[in-house]
């Protein structure tokens, strides 16, 4: 009977231990998996630190229709974004593809900040060639010698073309000090840069071979795009600030003076177009894609986008945005 009963309790004693010892080992062998992934996360990270930071993708979700249709002005296509809650809240023609403009200098200010610090000193050069006539200028020369802020703040405000081929070479030879890229060749490294960046973005059906927006079969984008790539340039800093500025005197490093008004209306106090709710963002205008805006709005702690392309005349722009503005409420 007591061989018995000892029996019985050592194999009670088998049944409780066994789990157990299976337990402590399964919970050794997670701590090891576990820490051999903050291992890698710690590699990944010292990685990071020494790496171009990748965009952070602007969320643009389901379309919801709040605005009733605006026939008047007449466009190719608009919309309303609130990067608040990533919803479209007026949608026309969003999905058709137009050509940019100079719209298209947010993202190349956008991919010049990703590589470049804004104190990094440049020199006007010979790509300036390259511009075409009849382009909008912030009146830059060969041998200006001025930093990529100035540069910035000559393109987003006054439109200069002139300042985005330069910021393109510069940034390409930045990259490749190896190489001795010509003005053409530093154009394309660019631009191939501007659009792995709209992908990043996710910015599907959009193409770019120039950093200016000039009228060109392979350069174009769609407004749901467009949304994307402003979304996330309101994210920063330099590019808000200048945008989101009326005028500016500039003194560059090698002595030249200049004075620069910002293109979009809604900035100008002696405009019919002024709001004092806007902080931005760029006009765009050429043959193919007609006059263009992207506005940024603040009102009672909300931030809206507005995008209008195809309008006939450049004062249909502002009324059109402003008459959608109208309606965030």
């Amino acid at each position: 009977m007591k061989l018995r009963k000892g029996r019985a309790i050592g194999a009670l004693f088998l049944i409780i231990m066994i789990p157990l010892v299976l337990f402590i080992a399964c919970t050794s062998h997670s701590k090891n998996k576990n820490s051999s992934k903050v291992k890698t996360t710690a590699a990944e990270v010292k990685n990071l630190t020494t790496s171009v930071t990748a965009p952070q993708t602007a969320e643009v979700t389901t379309t919801i229709t709040t605005i009733a249709h605006i026939s008047s002005p007449s466009c190719h296509g608009a919309a309303v974004y609130s990067p608040d809650s990533g919803q479209i809240i007026y949608s026309d023609n969003i999905d058709k593809r137009t050509a940019p403009a100079s719209l298209t200098k947010l993202l190349t200010a956008s991919v010049a900040l990703k590589y470049l610090k804004t104190t990094d000193v440049f020199t006007v050069g010979s790509e300036q060639w390259l511009v075409e006539p009849y382009s909008s200028l912030c009146y830059l020369e060969p041998g200006n010698v001025l930093t990529l802020k100035d540069l910035l703040t000559g393109m987003l405000m006054s439109s200069g073309n002139d300042a985005a081929y330069t910021i393109a070479v510069s940034t390409a030879r930045k990259l490749h000090p190896e190489k001795e890229l010509t003005d053409t060749e530093a154009v394309d490294i660019f631009c191939g840069l501007m659009n792995d960046f709209a992908a990043e973005l996710g910015m599907k059906n959009s193409h770019f071979v120039n950093p200016d927006g000039w009228d060109d079969d392979d350069e174009y984008t769609t407004i749901s795009d467009l949304l994307k790539l402003a979304g996330y340039a309101i994210t920063v800093p330099e590019i808000e600030e200048i945008e989101g500025t009326f005028q500016k005197s500039v003194d560059i490093i090698s002595g030249e003076h200049f004075d620069w008004t910002n293109s979009n209306l809604l900035l100008d106090p002696y405009s019919d177009y002024y709001c004092k709710e806007a902080f931005g963002m760029k006009t765009g205008t050429t043959l193919n894609a007609g006059h263009n805006l992207i506005a940024a709005f603040r009102r009672n702690g909300r931030t809206y986008i507005t995008v209008v392309v195809g309008c006939e005349y450049d004062e249909d722009r502002y009324e059109l945005t402003l008459k959608l503005f109208d309606k965030c409420r």
